[in-house]
């Protein structure tokens, strides 16, 4: 269509004109055309001029606050008093800090972020398995939480080693969690050897008429009970011989 419009544009020119002189000639038509039809579209920029649609439908979406460009409307917490940062350190305010916080489990001391190597290097031997038979569930079961706090404990300076780059603990760290992990071991093992017993426990309980494994009613009903006949025993009588008392044995009368 604006072909067209500027095809006829052209002929309008050339047919009004009244000095023939001013005429073109027609070789000069196609570049008249071209002059009228071509039009700059776009501005002098790589970006397209036609507006993205925004996914979010937000008009301020991207908008820099450092140049003061901002929403123009007031937002919901516009009424709200945003904390100042305090340049100075002695104006700051302290952070309550309970003593008894569970992250300080997570160090061994709250003086300091990790140990020495010296005081890495001092602990004892592992549990042994002999030893953690004769434990009960509740302390095998407070043991294990133990080495796995300790276990936090070591990764937890380990990060902070490798945080300030010291280049030293290392290898006594990696010894400590070690005695730690076998006496995880040990404990992993105890509590195995309990489940076989008591699995084989179970399975001679299934055949035993006396024990009630359905939930209902006393799990354990003797059928007979044995009686001790004492009435055949001998007693011990005390026997007075030059002021002092000797015990005999003395029999029971028939009958009595």
């Amino acid at each position: 269509m604006s072909a067209s419009n500027a095809l006829r544009l052209a002929f309008r020119r050339l047919v009004n004109a009244g000095n023939s002189s001013q005429i073109p000639p027609s070789f000069l038509i196609p570049s008249l055309l071209a002059s009228k039809t071509q039009t700059q579209t776009t501005s002098f920029s790589s970006t397209s001029t036609y507006s993205i649609q925004r996914r979010d439908n937000n008009p301020d979406r991207g908008v820099s606050t450092q140049r003061r460009t901002g929403p123009r409307e007031p937002l919901s917490v516009s009424k709200t008093e945003l904390p100042k940062p305090v340049p100075d350190p002695s104006k700051r305010s302290k952070a309550k800090v309970d003593p008894d916080h569970g992250l300080w489990e997570f160090f061994h001391s709250r003086d300091k972020t990790m140990n020495t190597p010296d005081e890495d290097a001092e602990y004892g031997r592992p549990w042994s398995v002999d030893e953690l038979r004769s434990k009960s569930w509740e302390d095998l079961h407070s043991l294990w939480w133990m080495c796995c706090k300790e276990r936090n404990r070591i990764q937890t300076e380990r990060y902070e080693r490798d945080r300030l780059s010291a280049g030293y603990g290392d290898f006594e760290s990696l010894e400590r969690e070690k005695t730690v992990r076998r006496t995880q071991r040990a404990i992993k093992h105890a509590l195995t050897e309990r489940y076989y017993s008591w699995r084989d426990a179970l399975e001679v309980a299934k055949d035993d008429p006396e024990i009630n494994l359905s939930g209902k009613g006393p799990l354990y009903t003797p059928f007979e009970y044995t009686e001790e006949d004492t009435t055949g025993e001998d007693t011990m009588v005390p026997e007075i011989t030059d002021g002092a008392e000797v015990e005999q044995p003395r029999q029971n009368a028939p009958g009595s």
